[in-house]
């Protein structure tokens, strides 16, 4: 290349591709920092198509990789349930049906743990399987009944079900305890239970824990029980029942589906 041809490329304007390519770009930076780094290309897809730019898939996932971005990726869980107890078990009435027609049908409900640097923190939550929204939760350093209890009520109080909702759960012992009994006959709750060591029948809530750890707990080092819970409240209340987008959900947020119906 002659030295008059070298300059004239050095002044050559981007082409018309590697613009939209940089513009591209900044917006998939954007919707990424948004999501707390939790959006892969799927979830980037989705909220583009949202604001009504249309693009590949492929070509997303391309310039993620060529900017180094990555979903957060996933560890493995420690169990939480303990079965070994005389207290009376609920048939499985759910029977994996997690698409229930309208809210407030069908209910789950678990305990995960938190580390921190003071000890173990228990959150306990209780999911609607129509939205997906978490729409009772308890923290605790302490993996007591009232952990359950305080999740269930507070989920009562928001939604004020109907009698006949199905309510959900592992066949753990604060779940088959006497006083969270009382509570689901109380306000005509029907009590139904995974069968022993089936996380399959419980899946959309050991769903919500997996986001739960690999976009936010992994990626943490809490000092205390009180930052732990600021943080988590923070990703519940304001993250997943308002901004993250849910592929089960044709890609809104429970509450945009909520909202929506």
């Amino acid at each position: 290349m002659s030295r008059s041809g070298f300059y004239d490329w050095l002044k050559r304007q981007p082409s018309q591709r590697s613009q939209e390519n940089s513009a591209l770009t900044e917006m998939i930076k954007s919707i990424y920092q948004d999501s707390r780094g939790t959006y892969g290309a799927p979830r980037i897809h989705a909220e583009l198509k949202r604001q009504g730019i249309q693009v590949s898939r492929k070509r997303i996932a391309r310039l993620m990789r060529e900017q180094g971005l990555r979903a957060k990726s996933k560890r493995r869980f420690k169990a939480t349930t303990n079965s070994q107890h005389n207290k009376p078990i609920a048939p499985n009435l759910l029977a994996r049906e997690f698409n229930p027609i309208r809210a407030n049908i069908a209910w789950a409900a678990d305990i995960t743990y938190i580390p921190t640097n003071e000890g173990w923190l228990y959150l306990a939550t209780v999911i609607d399987l129509y939205s997906r929204k978490i729409v009772g939760w308890s923290m605790s350093e302490r993996m007591k009944t009232t952990l359950v209890e305080d999740a269930l009520m507070m989920a009562i109080h928001t939604r004020q079900p109907d009698p006949g909702l199905v309510h959900h759960s592992d066949r753990g012992v604060q779940y088959a305890s006497e006083g969270y009994q009382s509570l689901l006959t109380q306000f005509g709750m029907r009590c139904s239970m995974s069968a022993k060591g089936d996380c399959y029948d419980n899946a959309v809530m050991e769903s919500f824990y997996h986001s739960l750890k690999i976009e936010l707990v992994y990626h943490e080092r809490y000092r205390t029980r009180d930052e732990a819970r600021q943080s988590i409240f923070d990703y519940i209340e304001v993250f997943y029942n308002r901004q993250r987008l849910h592929s089960t959900l044709g890609y809104q947020s429970p509450v945009e589906y909520e909202t929506a119906a």
